[in-house]
């Protein structure tokens, strides 16, 4: 835990009290704040009262004592509109922060200038901060994981000089974040998305950008129009960036080549690393992934040997491109993350020859985006929801059977795969389709893939 002394003895408001609220009421109680918490839910508040904490209804308490709102990522700050709180502190003059800018606040207080990396983007930022804590950890240095990917920043152990913090950010949490400001801050990429609750894809963009705006190096990917226009402000303002790109080449920054990675200092080249044989960053995903890596983990002081040993090593996460066994030749790989058409075109992007495990609770535009990979898919298994719409999209253009459950799916592309002769076949789990048909999450789903394919006889683990 990371006790947050930066608000003394005075009274702090805690909203949203899941795994992130609750660390964050902890931590405030261990630095000697006094916080008042609350939530919407029975549960949120059962849950803070049995930790201790002083769960009073914020609707009916002094404003005017407070010092702060301490506001949970998920509950909306602008749009569709202000959440009742948020416009209870705006009656009162109260700021209203989140847990990251409690610890950039703490780290400003204990340990200024300790090793901090911030990672951000549309896509990507999940692997890219596996990836980066990953070179870190392997290198020997004392690392901490945390933010959007799953561990409650304030959870982690406090900054020090020799401790570094690698953190995944996602848009809600940088809206909560004005003071933040990495060592090292990595902008991945800006897609359309979250515009319900940011409104326009221009003030989302604008959300993205405050991270590399306010770090001491910004890493950037360039290869679309809003990261492009947000590198060249840092620079024109002065700041230092590093560009990264997989679709050019670059006079000055990091670049991706097929499977090689190239430094670039005014035009001089030279290779720095290289992703063959790294099944855990196959695809042009994750080169661009690696390429912020390897840009962060120089910035902090990490050798090219280090960086491409790390690499070598790097597991991949869990559901995302991860490879769960061999059959003979035959490659399983779940990739059950793949929520939406978007997301599934990577994977797809990333084989030759597939026996594609599709379906689950259908998002709007369907499949229809991904016929270029169409020709790549020996055949496809429906599953979930999605199966009639997904299969009158697949007509005539890729076979496919309905095989409603990933239990029974996972069996009949194995047996295809095998039966094929060919050298590489994979059997992938990448959906396009949410979950909540028939499970509780993707990770579920991505479990329930995996241990059908543990079934299987005869299989390997990776």
């Amino acid at each position: 835990m990371i006790p947050v002394t930066c608000f003394g003895d005075r009274q702090i408001a805690v909203f949203g009290l899941g795994g992130s609220g609750l660390a964050t009421a902890l931590a405030l109680v261990a630095g000697g704040a006094r916080p008042v918490v609350w939530d919407d839910g029975e549960a949120g508040r059962a849950a803070a009262a049995a930790k201790g904490l002083a769960v009073r209804n914020l609707a009916e308490i002094d404003w005017t004592l407070l010092a702060a709102l301490v506001l949970s990522p998920g509950v909306p700050l602008t749009h569709p509109e202000p959440h009742w709180t948020v416009k209870l502190a705006a009656r009162h003059g109260v700021e209203v922060i989140g847990d990251i800018e409690l610890f950039v606040r703490q780290r400003r207080l204990q340990a200024p200038g300790s090793p901090f990396v911030a990672i951000t983007g549309t896509n990507g930022k999940s692997t890219t901060t596996a990836l980066i804590a990953h070179l870190f950890a392997a290198s020997g240095h004392d690392t901490q994981l945390g933010g959007n990917i799953g561990t409650a920043i304030l959870s982690l152990e406090p900054p020090s000089a020799g401790r570094v913090h690698v953190v995944e950010c996602s848009s809600y949490q940088i809206d909560l974040a004005p003071g933040i400001d990495p060592s090292v801050g990595i902008l991945l990429n800006v897609t359309e998305d979250h515009l319900d609750r940011h409104g326009t894809l221009e003030h989302y963009a604008a959300v993205k950008a405050r991270l590399v705006h306010g770090a001491r190096t910004a890493v950037v990917g360039v290869d679309d129009p809003w990261c492009a226009a947000i590198a060249d402000d840092i620079e024109r303002e002065g700041g230092k960036v590093v560009r990264i790109s997989v679709e050019k080449v670059l006079r000055d920054g990091v670049y991706a080549v097929g499977e090689k990675l190239y430094s670039a200092d005014a035009g001089e080249v030279a290779e720095v690393a290289s992703l063959a044989g790294i099944g855990s960053l196959r695809g042009t995903h994750n080169a661009q992934n690696a390429c912020a890596a390897l840009a962060a983990a120089r910035a902090q002081g990490l050798g090219l040997d280090q960086i491409q040993a790390g690499m070598r090593s790097f597991p991949g996460l869990a559901h995302r491109m991860q490879q769960v066994g061999h059959l003979g030749p035959v490659l399983f790989v779940n990739d059950s993350k793949a929520t939406n058409a978007d997301a599934a075109a990577k994977a797809l992007a990333s084989f030759e020859t597939m026996y594609w495990i599709a379906g689950g609770k259908p998002k709007t535009g369907g499949i229809g985006s991904l016929a270029d990979y169409f020709p790549k898919i020996r055949k496809a298994y429906l599953i979930g929801d999605a199966t009639e719409e997904f299969a009158a999209t697949l007509e005539g253009r890729v076979p496919y059977v309905r095989a409603g459950t990933i239990e029974k799916a996972v069996p009949l592309a194995a047996a295809d795969a095998v039966a094929s002769g060919l050298a590489e076949p994979v059997v992938l789990l990448s959906p396009a389709c949410a979950s909540f048909d028939q499970f509780r999450n993707f990770e579920e789903r991505g479990k329930a893939f995996s241990e059908a394919v543990a079934r299987l006889p005869g299989i390997e683990g990776i």
